[in-house]
């Protein structure tokens, strides 16, 4: 039923600008690995309204395609770049749908919840599967890696970078020499690493990478993205188990129509991915990004330590720049949502744990946050710990 607005009415929406354009400011920092915060013209950007089949919106996606190329090679012309809508999930089910044929068989290297993930989707989509199962706090065997790769029936090995379970940094350049040697397709699910990690893929032959807008490029939610070798995505025709997520025809739509998507585009969140991409420019590239999350994270895990908490992970585990997780205090008194909610009020926002069998919390590196950010966090948890832990504070 139609309801014609009074005047009234229609001053008091319009009066809701400015409160809207203050809410546009953060109240708390996104101390995550995804969503991240944002910078204000990162979010500012999502404030225009786009038509899909706009030829202007459709060459901002071609930029984009471009700049994704370049950032993640020197050997541009070997690879293509697909956008998925969805999480970053979505393009990883994408992937494993639509490379892996039916007679296909896959090794997943699986050393926390999103090598677990890939297993999961790997089954239910009726894909043989090869599980080297690792506690979250493990690096993999690269000699039992080799070793289950004698398996001549193996077309496919898949492993997480970054897995952000732990913070761990998985050994794709080994692995990968051990995938190639033995003539396997290499996926890599660099969904928490891409953009903010120095990695060349034609270097490390990764014939399919998968990354996400809201991760460390800082872009926000909306959709993945899949970084393929032409010949490996063209191979991929005719092969996918599911329309929505068919890469191939994603991928071919975009060639044949200029950057035109298959459906429905996440028109916003699009043309902030490309104000992040170029903000990641004007930083200085991924060199440069690197080392502020690098600085953040080295910061924080000292910052932590010499207030008491432990890390999850040992020194024998490659730490990741992008999220650090800890254990509880041993204090009777910690609770992790007191804590949580406590931050929170002073303006952080951090993440519960997601190891099995250890009660611990992570903090994320990764975003618009820089070294004084980290040093208010340590201070409001050095807070914490003199007036709910009862324990003082050697920092």
């Amino acid at each position: 039923m139609y309801i014609e607005m009074n005047a009234k009415e229609m001053s008091n929406i319009m009066n809701m600008q400015p409160q809207l354009d203050m809410d546009l400011e953060n109240k708390y920092l996104l101390l995550t690995p995804g969503p991240l915060s944002t910078s204000a013209t990162v979010r500012r950007a999502m404030q225009k309204d786009w038509c899909t089949w706009d030829q202007e919106y459709n060459s901002l996606v071609q930029d984009i395609r471009n700049r994704l190329v370049n950032l993640a090679t020197s050997e541009p012309e070997k690879y293509t770049v697909v956008l998925m809508q969805g999480s970053g999930s979505f393009a990883v089910e994408s992937v494993l749908g639509s490379a892996i044929p039916r007679d296909g068989k896959i090794l997943i290297i699986n050393n926390g919840a999103y090598g677990a993930r890939m297993v999961q989707m790997a089954r239910c989509l009726n894909i043989e599967v090869v599980e080297l199962n690792y506690l979250e706090t493990q690096s993999p065997d690269l000699q039992e890696i080799e070793r289950v790769l004698e398996d001549k029936t193996i077309s496919h090995v898949a492993c997480v970078h970054c897995e952000t379970t732990t913070g761990i940094l998985n050994p794709i350049q080994e692995i990968g020499c051990l995938v190639k040697a033995a003539g396997k397709i290499w996926i890599v699910d660099a969904m928490s690493s891409f953009g903010g990690v120095p990695i060349d893929i034609a270097e490390l032959e990764i014939d399919f990478l998968i990354s996400s807008a809201n991760k460390c490029i800082q872009g926000v939610p909306g959709f993945g993205f899949i970084l393929a070798k032409r010949d490996c995505l063209e191979a991929c025709k005719g092969l996918a188990r599911s329309v929505s997520l068919d890469l191939y025809d994603q991928w071919n739509t975009m060639e044949q129509y200029n950057g035109k998507w298959r459906f429905t585009s996440p028109t916003h969140v699009v043309r902030a991915f490309y104000q992040a991409l170029l903000e990641l420019e004007a930083e200085g590239g991924v060199a440069a990004r690197y080392q502020r999350y690098l600085q953040n994270q080295q910061t924080l895990s000292q910052g932590m330590q010499q207030l008491g908490f432990e890390l999850v992970l040992g020194e024998e585990c490659p730490q990741s720049a992008i999220i650090t997780t800890f254990l509880y205090p041993t204090a009777k008194s910690f609770s992790f949502q007191s804590f949580y909610e406590t931050l929170k009020k002073s303006g952080y926002v951090i993440y519960p744990g997601k190891v099995t069998d250890l009660n611990c919390f992570r903090i994320g590196n990764i975003g618009e946050v820089y070294i004084h950010d980290i040093e208010g966090l340590l201070a409001a948890i050095a807070s914490y710990c003199e007036s709910h832990l009862n324990q003082a504070v050697t920092a």
